[in-house]
């Protein structure tokens, strides 16, 4: 019976970095100056998403979860007009909704609603008046 050499594939341990460490990077990813490759690169950091990770732990942005695609956006200006923009063409829809809602009160009770809520309104504020 012939012996084969068993050969075992020694794995480097597991890379520890400093909390300072890390955050300097996330930094530095947050600036967008550079990508996540890049900086993998520079600091010799192994793994597909440890920076991302990082990123999701100490960065000022909102990181997506890892089920979801794309590059997180970095400009949190841009990140904010997006969110605006959602809720106005929300605002926009209710606005539509509410002005088709009066036009059929308008035609089943054959009145003009705006001006009866305008015309209480207005009295309203003048009984606050005095």
């Amino acid at each position: 019976m012939v012996q084969l050499p068993i050969r075992l594939h020694k794995s480097k341990p597991a890379q520890k970095y400093s909390e300072a460490f890390k955050r300097q990077v996330v930094r530095e990813f947050e600036k967008g100056a550079v990508t996540k490759d890049q900086l993998q690169a520079k600091y010799s950091i192994g793994g597909h998403s440890r920076i991302l990770t990082w990123c999701r732990k100490y960065g000022k942005f909102a990181y997506p979860d890892q089920s979801s695609p794309g590059r997180p956006m970095k400009d949190p200006q841009k990140q904010r007009i997006k969110e605006l923009e959602k809720k106005l063409k929300a605002a926009e829809l209710k606005l539509i909704v509410y002005d088709k809602l009066i036009e059929v009160t308008n035609r089943e009770l054959d009145a003009d609603i705006l001006k009866k809520i305008e015309a209480e309104l207005s009295m309203s504020w003048q009984q606050k008046k005095d």
